[in-house]
Order: structure tokens, then sequence, then C-alpha cells
């Protein structure tokens, strides 16, 4: 599944080509599973509108939608009437296309644009999902914990104290970090020189800080890479990432450790596959 640097590249990628274009049209497929709101709805209130910002929060991609006449399109600072929060679940794809370009299978939402390009949702196993949200009857969409890369030392170090479960479990919780998810669990546990098996609520606040500077560190030298392409990710112009190219531990089980040659470990952690030094994480 895309996690934060993913998400965050996408969304700048999309941002970066269609953001003030008008929305002309759209078509959505006759499968049920992407749509947490119903196609129509969607229509209705995406067509017509101008896109004033495009955006990650948390693992979601957030679409601003503002009236097609009103002002501050180019800055981001026209008034927004409507979100349209896109997830990609796990094989989502949001590639920005010329009209001209064939439509790829499993394409389940197209918005035609005023530029005369579109924008394709795609997604192979459904398990991605489209939602509306109208700020006329409630707040904007705000993801369902904290910001990962602004969270301050003492904020962060809250979030886990007291916590009976392992430090990897809960970076994977994401009412705690939203956006975290195993790759840079994973990646981030292992500069921090932490072994994810850890309870979270007997590290020390020391520990603790330095977990939040790798993980912060670690998200965004994979944002400025433009992620990881492990399975089927690629950005908003199908290309995919290189951060992969410098994963320490993730998928790299009985390698050796790239600081002290240790062969790297792999263990199942709240259901999910774990890679760890077992020398130098403690």
């Amino acid at each position: 599944m895309p996690e934060l640097p993913e998400v965050e590249t996408v969304a700048n990628g999309v941002d970066e080509r269609i953001r003030g274009e008008r929305i002309e049209g759209t078509w959505f497929s006759s499968h049920r599973e992407p749509f947490k709101a119903t196609p129509q709805a969607m229509s209705e209130a995406l067509a017509g509108r101008r896109i004033s910002r495009v955006y990650r929060v948390g693992k979601h991609i957030v679409m601003d939608l503002a009236p097609d006449a009103g002002r501050g399109i180019a800055d981001g600072t026209a008034p927004v009437e409507a979100q349209w929060i896109v997830h990609l679940g796990m094989t989502g794809r949001l590639l920005v296309s010329a009209a001209a370009v064939p439509v790829p299978p499993h394409t389940h939402a197209v918005l035609e644009l005023s530029s005369g390009r579109e924008l394709r949702f795609v997604d192979a196993r459904r398990f991605g999902r489209l939602d509306l949200r109208h700020l006329a009857a409630g707040e904007g969409f705000a993801g369902p914990g904290h910001e990962p890369l602004t969270i301050g030392a003492e904020e962060f170090a809250q979030l886990f104290r007291g916590r009976k479960t392992p430090i990897k479990a809960a970076l994977l919780n994401q009412k705690l970090l939203h956006g975290v998810g195993n790759i840079y669990a994973d990646e981030s546990l292992f500069r921090a020189g932490i072994r994810p098996t850890r309870m979270a609520g007997r590290l020390t606040r020391a520990q603790l800080e330095a977990l939040r500077v790798a993980l912060q560190a670690v998200l965004r030298h994979a944002i400025s890479l433009g992620g990881s392409s492990v399975s089927d990710y690629v950005d908003a112009d199908g290309v995919a990432g290189f951060f992969q190219l410098e994963h320490r531990v993730y998928l790299r089980t009985g390698e050796p450790c790239t600081v002290c040659g240790t062969p790297i470990t792999r263990t199942l952690v709240a259901g999910r596959g774990t890679h760890y030094c077992p020398h130098c994480q403690k």
C-alpha cells in the first residue's frame, strides 16, 4: 500500500499539473467498491468547479474545489466549497494523461479538464476509495491522526506513553500517526536503533526522540526520491520512485546489515512482516 512519501509524491505531482483547471465533465465506472460517495453526487460536485489545490493528508489525497468564477485560484486562496478525497488503497494510481492516451484497464474515474487532459483513477484490486465532502456541512478532511512530518517532541512522546503494544504496531496505528506504514516504520526503527518488538510505553524519552528524528528524516528523504516502488506504485506521470534502492532492512531478510554485517531478520509484529537487525537494534 502506498505510504506517506508515495502519497505525497502523487499529490504534489497532480497539484503541479492541474491546479487551477476547470473540471468540464466526469466519468465513473460501474464497480461499487471504490465509491464511498455515489458517482452521481461526485459528478454533481466536481463538474464546473475549479481545482484550487491538491495535497496529502495522512494516506489520503485531497482536492480542494472552488467556484469556477472565484478569485484566488492561482495562489490557493479561493474559497473552498467541497473536497474530493482519494485513497489509493493497495494498487491505486492517480494519473494525469492526455485525452488521446488510451484509458488503462481498471480505470474507475476520469475527470475531464479544461486543458484537454484527464485525471484518471486506476485501481486493479479496487481497494482504493473515492469520497466527497461538502464544507458547508462540516469542516474539511483532517485525517485520523497526527502528521508525522511536523509533530513536535513532546507531542510525539505523549502518543506512546503507557502503551502496552510493540513500538512497530504503535507506529502503524493511523489514529496516532497517519501516513506511516510498514516500509517507513521498519526503516525508521533501524535508524533509531530500536527493535520493533520493544513495548512502546517502555521506551525512554531519548529513544522516542531518536525515533521521531529518524522517522521525519526517512520520510523526507523518501519524498525527495519519489517514494518506494516495491509493488504497483508510480507517480502522477506513471514513473516509479527510487527510495527502495536505499532500504536498509525492509525486504532484506538474510542480507547483511549495512552497518554491522549481521543478517537481517524477519518476524511478525501486529500481523505485519517486520525486518530488523538483531545486533544494531536493541
